[in-house]
């Protein structure tokens, strides 16, 4: 079986999508065959590992509102045992969609849809990322009802922890009311500046309040890492030597240790 990890962070800029990209590609890297779910309407997932949106007809849209099956929406990416749900705009709209849906029917549930149609794929892959918008709509609660855990990737400048506690209710909220084994899978420190004092305490204020559940891996603050998704690249393809593939198979191997597989 494998395991959905949902990246979530109400705030925008915090490398949620970077994460997200580079950790499934440098999973793929070592030998795990990963799922990449983009469910931003900006669609940076997608184009970030050189997928186009327009090539394909269905996308995460179509699969949440019942339009295409999971077979039909997974596309195969030039990288290393990495696989996509492309996202498109329509996801923008998908909260009214939703609303109106169930009005017509009383028993959908609009906080499931992502988990109905998912399931199959952990036996299908051994990781399944999900790449959540910038808010806690309802997009972010269908990931966290299918998640088996959840990775907060915060940066590491001021006010670093701002909406952090609302982002942790939000998760109570999904474990005690939706998703009742939902587990924090881990924090991930990034965009650090390590020439910034301010940068290095604002590692010590994360590490002393989430403690163990805090990645060794930090991520540092690197063009070439905001330079690779405007080439359709992960880091680990667009600059292999960089300290960016170092940082992000640092990560995988974590993950892959915490979950001993």
């Amino acid at each position: 079986m494998g395991k959905i990890i949902a990246f979530v962070n109400q705030k925008g800029g915090v490398g949620k999508t970077t994460s997200s990209i580079n950790l499934a590609a440098s999973l793929g890297f070592l030998n795990k065959k990963v799922l990449l779910i983009d469910l931003d309407p900006q669609g940076n997932s997608t184009t970030g590992i050189g997928v186009s949106k327009a090539e394909y007809k269905n996308s995460a849209y179509e699969l949440l509102i019942d339009k295409a099956t999971l077979n039909e929406v997974i596309v195969k990416s030039k990288f290393k045992n990495l696989y996509i749900i492309p996202a498109t705009v329509n996801l923008a709209g998908i909260d009214i969609e939703f609303m109106q849906l169930g009005v017509l029917d009383p028993n959908f549930d609009r906080a499931g849809q992502l988990k109905k149609h998912i399931l199959p794929a952990k036996d299908m892959f051994d990781y399944i990322i999900i790449d959540c918008p910038p808010s806690l709509g309802v997009v972010t609660t269908n990931a966290l009802t299918a998640a088996d855990s959840v990775i907060i990737p915060i940066q590491c400048e001021f006010f670093a922890l701002e909406g952090v506690m609302q982002l942790i209710n939000n998760i109570m909220f999904a474990q005690k009311h939706l998703n009742p084994t939902l587990d924090i899978e881990g924090v991930l420190l990034t965009m650090l500046d390590s020439r910034t004092n301010l940068g290095l305490e604002v590692v010590e204020d994360i590490r002393s309040y989430f403690k163990e559940r805090v990645y060794d891996t930090i991520i540092p603050r690197l063009v070439r890492l905001s330079e690779a998704p405007s080439h359709g690249k992960p880091i680990i393809a667009y600059d292999p030597q960089s300290r960016g593939t170092e940082a992000y198979l640092n990560l995988a191997k974590e993950v892959i240790q915490r979950n001993g597989k």
